[in-house]
């Protein structure tokens, strides 16, 4: 017989069904997906040895959980793939407000249901998915909405004074009963507040007004936290971190191609994207390495974070900066250009804090410096170092092409040219392909043009030429040559 065809607490026993609490239901299950080497937190990158190890020792020792870092590192993500750890469905008392069970029920309504009909009490099934409640802490939270108050019109419909503990209207928590609850941003919840979690997080008690319930509500609770929001809007209470089990602190990714899955997997766009603009991996690279520079930047307050959302958005920017080029040209496909990074500013100022270094230099400065320094990082792993200080006559593998520079006009990369245009404007630099050749070979040939506008790059951030920006475009000069046209 399946489960939940089972209507009465009678068939239930009949069944032999086994009731146990969340957290050894978290724990069993858990052991199972161990035992048969499954992911349990599917989409999770980068957190295979530090982060997952941690949490499902937490999950084992039936703790309570703290994830604490600082934004965009997927903590709530987290605590929603824990639903994956519950059984499938959970028998409850019907009509129970607060999800009883009907071997150990703890509701007024409950108790005196099983005691009047017994074995011929009706039971309904809970499915996981309705097993996580999930509140965002802010200042106006009150005790009323976590746990509960007296409800006036509950009185006078049902006509009991306020004496009377069915008078009571059950907050989120006891409503969460049998669930994941997740309390993100706790710091920014007042310390009144916090204070009321205490009971419930250890002896289970819940106090509303004047009433005393003795309700050992089954919970598994999760809080996330910002590090910085010890210090910025409040704090976690010392008592209640005594009373969370585990503390797991989380991270950003530690290195590109972990940051490109993620970008990769939460990324969303248009088929008709994917169709029309070519994506170069090493712009993928570039676009990662921005969060990576940003982290480490004197202009950026590390500590509000880099959130991973900055690179989402910047793909979706860079890809709709190449789509609108080809739509305006009536181009049916396209190749991203480095150019096109112009085209995220708008994603990276409005996700990074400036520190006052950064304010005094002005936002667009900013994500145009971290863009420069993206390119300087990654153009040093495909080519010779560039040394700051060299002997006269010391030959470089740069030295024709900065020879064709101080022997040419320059060259300008504006947004309007064609694929074709643009393709011809990078191969007219005679020296150019062969040094992309040398150092990068075997390119694709999409990807080629965009490793050759990134020595340009390069060599403009290393001062060896000039880049001049304009409203259409860039335009790269020889550096002395720029210096004596000024004059």
């Amino acid at each position: 017989m399946n489960l939940t065809e089972i209507k009465t607490f009678g068939q239930l026993k009949e069944a032999h069904y086994q009731s146990k609490s969340i957290k050894e239901e978290l724990r069993q299950n858990l052991i199972e997906k161990i035992k048969k080497k499954e992911n349990v937190f599917e989409g999770i990158h980068g957190y295979e040895k530090t982060v997952i190890p941690e949490l499902e020792r937490a999950i084992l020792s039936k703790h309570n959980i703290n994830l604490l870092g600082l934004r965009g590192q997927a903590k709530t993500r987290i605590a929603r793939l824990m639903i994956q750890l519950l059984d499938e469905y959970i028998p409850v008392v019907e009509g129970s407000e607060i999800n009883d069970d009907p071997f150990h029920p703890i509701s007024r309504y409950a108790r005196q249901t099983l005691e009047e009909k017994g074995d011929d009490t009706p039971i309904t099934w809970l499915h996981r998915e309705d097993r996580f409640a999930e509140k965002l802490a802010t200042p106006d939270v009150t005790v009323a909405d976590l746990i509960g108050d007296v409800d006036p019109i509950k009185a006078a419909n049902l006509k009991l004074s306020y004496a009377d503990d069915r008078v009571i209207h059950f907050g989120m928590i006891p409503r969460a009963n049998r669930s994941i609850f997740v309390i993100n941003e706790l710091p920014d919840l007042q310390a009144r507040i916090q204070v009321a979690l205490f009971n419930i997080l250890q002896e289970g008690d819940i106090q509303i007004r004047g009433f005393k319930l003795r309700m050992p509500l089954d919970l598994q609770f999760i809080f996330t936290a910002n590090p910085e929001d010890y210090t910025n809007r409040g704090s976690i209470v010392t008592p209640l971190k005594d009373r969370i089990g585990s503390q797991i602190l989380t991270h950003y990714p530690q290195d590109i191609e972990t940051a490109k899955k993620i970008t990769a997997q939460e990324v969303r766009l248009e088929e008709s994207q994917h169709q029309r603009v070519m994506v170069p991996e090493i712009a993928k690279d570039v676009l990662e390495q921005i969060s990576f520079e940003a982290r480490k930047s004197e202009y950026v307050d590390v500590k509000s974070g880099i959130s991973a959302r900055m690179s989402i958005t910047a793909f979706q920017n860079l890809l709709s900066t190449a789509e609108r080029r080809a739509i305006l040209l009536g181009e049916e496909k396209t190749s991203l250009r480095l150019s096109d990074f112009t085209g995220i500013i708008p994603a990276i100022t409005g996700k990074v804090e400036l520190v006052y270094e950064g304010e005094q230099e002005g936002a667009d400065f900013v994500a145009k410096e971290l863009m420069t320094q993206a390119v300087k990082t990654l153009f040093l792993q495909k080519f010779p170092k560039i040394e700051k200080l060299q002997k006269q006559d010391e030959e470089t593998s740069y030295d024709d092409l900065l020879h064709w520079f101080f022997n040419q006009e320059g060259v300008v990369l504006t947004s309007d040219l064609s694929d074709k245009e643009y393709q011809k404007a990078l191969m007219n630099i005679e020296p150019l392909p062969k040094l992309v050749d040398q150092y990068v070979p075997n390119l694709p040939e999409e990807e080629r043009f965009f490793m050759m506008e990134m020595v340009l790059w390069g060599l403009a951030a290393h001062q060896k030429l000039s880049k001049h920006e304009f409203a259409e475009g860039n335009q790269f000069q020889d550096l002395y040559g720029n210096y004596i046209n000024n004059l």
